[in-house]
Order: C-alpha cells, then structure tokens, then sequence
C-alpha cells in the first residue's frame, strides 16, 4: 500500500494536507465494513470514541514518526524488521501478505451475494463458485499492469463510496424523523456492556482505522511534513469514523440489531429504507456497490505486492513471493493472492458457518490485526536502537507517557484479536462463528512460523542496526 502511494506522490512536485486527508479517506474507508460496525449496536457510538482517542491518535502518531524517519520500501515490515530483525520482520511481512487474499476471498463472496441481492437470480454453488473464481483472477489480472495504479479507479471508488455513505445515513435520518427506527435509540442502548461479548466487537472499529500509515509515505513531498502529516492523520480519522457512523446509524434504523447480516446489510438497508425492493435505484445502488468490491482491492494490490515482493527478496518470505512480470510488476505476489483465495472460495461450501463471508473477512481482519501488534513496541525500540536517525516529526512526551502512546493500542489489538476468535460459550452459532476464523488464523501463524524459521535473506542494514 505505502509502495503504491508513493508513487502516486512522485507523479505531483507538491502534497498538501487536501490531498493527504483526501487520499487517507478514499485508501482506507472501506464501504463493507459498514454492516459489521453497524451490527455491534447503539454501543458501537462510545467504542469509536473510545478507539478513535485510545488507539487511533497514538497509532496515527506512531505512524507519522516511524514513516518519516524510515523512507524504506516495506512499511511496518522494515519498522519491525529494523527493531527486532530477520524473524520478526518475517512474521509481519507474512502477516500482512496473507491478510490481502482473505479479503480478496471474502469480496469474492460478497460480490456474487450482492449480484443475488440486486437481481433476485438465485445462484446454485457451482455459478457462484465460478462467479467469485472470475472476479478473483479478474482482480489479479488488472493488478498485474500499471493500470493499477490509475488514479481515475480511486477517484471513482472514492466517489461512489461517499454516495453510499451519505445516501445511507440521510435516509437513516430522514426514516427515523418520518417513520421511526428498527432499533431503539435510548440513552441507556448507548452504554457498552464491559462483558466478553462486548469487547469482541473493538476488532470491526479497530480493522477500520487501520491503514493511516500511507500518510507518512508523502512527507517527502510537504513542505512541513512535522506539521501536515499529523493534521493529515487527525482529520483523515474524523472524516473515516463520521462517514462510517453515518452509514452504520442509517443500517440501524433500517434493520433489527439481531435481523442484521454482516454480508447482506447494507443492500437490504438501502431496500427497506428506500421501500423499494427492485428497481433501477436499487440496480445502480449495487452496482457502485461491486465497483467499490473490486476497486478496493485493485488499489490495494500494488502496495501490499511491493511490500510482499520486497520482503522475499529480503529473504524474509518465500523467494517465489519475489518474482517479477516482464513489466516489473510484482507477479509471484500477485498470483499467490489469487491461487490462496480460490482455495478459499473453493472450500467455502464445506465450511461450517452461518455467514460465510463474515468468516472470510473476520480472518482477514485478525491477520491485519496481528500485523501490527509488534509495531508499537518497535517504536520504542527504536527510539533507544536508533536514536541518531533524524525524524522530520517525533511524538513529544515523558518516558511515561510514551509507553502509554505504545502499550495502550497494542493491548486493545491483543483483546480485539483474542475475543474475535476464541468462542464465548457452546453455543451452535458461536462455535459455527468462531471455530473457523480460530481454525484460520492457527493455521496463517504456524504457517508464519515455518517462514520466519527459514527467513535466510542477508539483513542489509547497517550492522548497528542489525
């Protein structure tokens, strides 16, 4: 991701703050987590509060420092690698390849559920089987060129994502003034309960503030990187968590907390609010809704394949993961995200679950958490490893109070991840929600273990460091 922006920046002798904040929100916000966040409740209102000031500033500042004194090709993979070496750098870059074609998986998914929804055509599992295997390799394919890196798809996406965004939420309002709302709106539903099943629900906010990072990728570009890229980061979140809880609020008034499908909700929202079932504003509604599905990934792909292809000819992931097309683009990333979700989409029917794309994505989710877990306490190591490097911005603060900058959000991300995968009690739907995304993310760690084990590649910093 950090790879693909750069080069976006190159193409401008100038980056404003406009276009820092402009570029966060249309990189990170993400339309299908809308539906997820809105799941949670009323109480999802004090947890992106919550979040945004106990994780997001520390994790944007962090990120500000960190990306403007470490200009390297691999973002939080050579933060980490820099701080704790080969076998650590190894478990992020992994971390952080493998969480991409989960998603891709769980677009796929989403994509042929979404075709039903606007169609009304039932598919049978081998149509969307071969449906989601086409919009996979579809995907890989357009990410193996430049086109890929085309401002226009961002620009588009980012355009229609605001439109769903916004029509959400002002139906939402319009309906709940008009009419009322599915789900009660006392001041009691918006106090969170403290209990197990309550923090599992941080993951979804958490997952959505991910990303901030590319920010720091332009400082290079501003002419007060100290000052703009903290401004960036700052309102680039504000913007991200209002368009969110516009949405989410909008699929609350629109469907019963305990009616709502993290896949199929925000298409049913727009339905019910709109009180059509069919029709050519529900056929456009969804197909801004599949273009976002594939933008999405094709903007991402550039950025994490260059980071994956820069870790394995690191020696840190495998070399075939390194390979380049004729064209110079990342090719064995590229494939390997596609070959990973086929199998996915491919298992899919016999996985035991309710909602097959919440599994999928709920993985992806975990994997993207678990990245970044060991970044916050690299920062710190850093600070004592490698203290002579300049910083255009430095998080200012007692000993204290760094600690907390650092410690804090990665104690969050190790709650969020524990209780998103382990099963809170017996229950059918539980063990059918969880097992699998535990069973996954096992089975991406071990995986991860056997790479960092054989992680070989010279360390080419500079042996102070190493």
């Amino acid at each position: 991701m950090s790879e693909e922006k750069s080069t976006k920046i190159k193409e401008s002798k100038s980056f404003r703050l406009f276009d820092a904040v402009l570029v966060a929100v249309c990189v990170v916000l993400v339309v299908e987590s809308a539906a997820p966040a809105a799941a949670i409740g009323n109480s999802q209102f004090f947890w992106w509060i919550f979040i945004l000031l106990g994780f997001f500033l520390p994790y944007g500042l962090i990120s500000a420092e960190l990306g403007t004194a470490y200009e390297d090709e691999g973002g939080i993979y050579d933060w980490v690698k820099r701080a704790y070496g080969e076998k650590w750098g190894s478990r992020v870059a992994w971390y952080y390849f493998i969480n991409f074609p989960l998603w891709m998986g769980s677009l796929a998914v989403l994509f042929t559920d979404v075709i039903t929804q606007i169609s009304g055509f039932q598919m049978n599992v081998f149509t969307a089987i071969l449906i989601q295997l086409l919009f996979i390799w579809g995907v890989v394919g357009i990410s193996g060129f430049k086109v890929s890196d085309s401002k226009w798809i961002l620009n588009i996406a980012a355009i229609f994502k605001a439109i769903i965004m916004l029509s959400i939420g002002g139906l939402g309002i319009y309906t709940a003034i008009t009419r009322g709302a599915a789900n009660e709106f006392t001041p009691m539903s918006f106090v969170p309960s403290l209990n197990a099943h309550s923090l599992s629900n941080i993951s979804v906010i958490l997952f959505n503030f991910l990303g901030f990072e590319v920010v720091t990728t332009f400082a290079s570009q501003m002419k007060k990187p100290e000052k703009e890229i903290p401004k960036a980061i700052v309102l680039g979140g504000i913007f991200i968590a209002a368009f969110y809880l516009l949405a989410a609020f909008g699929i609350s008034v629109a469907i019963p907390k305990e009616e709502l499908s993290a896949s199929s909700g925000l298409i049913e929202s727009f339905v019910l609010l709109t009180g059509q079932s069919g029709g050519y504003l529900i056929t456009i509604f969804g197909l801004m809704f599949l273009y976002t599905l594939a933008s999405n990934l094709i903007s991402w792909s550039l950025g994490v394949n260059y980071v994956t292809m820069y870790a394995a000819k690191q020696g840190s992931l495998p070399s075939v993961l390194g390979k380049e097309g004729k064209n110079g683009m990342p090719m064995g990333a590229n494939i390997g995200n596609g070959i990973i979700a086929s199998l996915m989409v491919l298992a899919a029917p016999i996985i035991p679950s309710q909602d097959i794309f919440w599994s999928f994505f709920a993985l992806n989710m975990v994997m993207l958490l678990v990245s970044y877990v060991i970044v916050f306490p690299a920062f710190l190591k850093l600070r004592k490893k490698d203290s002579d490097t300049k910083r255009p911005f430095k998080v200012k603060g007692t000993k204290a109070q760094l600690l907390w900058i650092a410690y804090v959000p990665m104690v969050l991300l190790i709650i969020s991840i524990i209780f998103s995968i382990v099963p809170l009690n017996l229950s059918s739907e539980e063990l059918a929600g969880k097992l699998p995304v535990l069973a996954g993310t096992i089975v991406s760690i071990l995986i991860g273990e056997i790479i960092a084990a054989r992680a070989v590649g010279a360390d080419k910093l500079p042996k102070e460091l190493q």
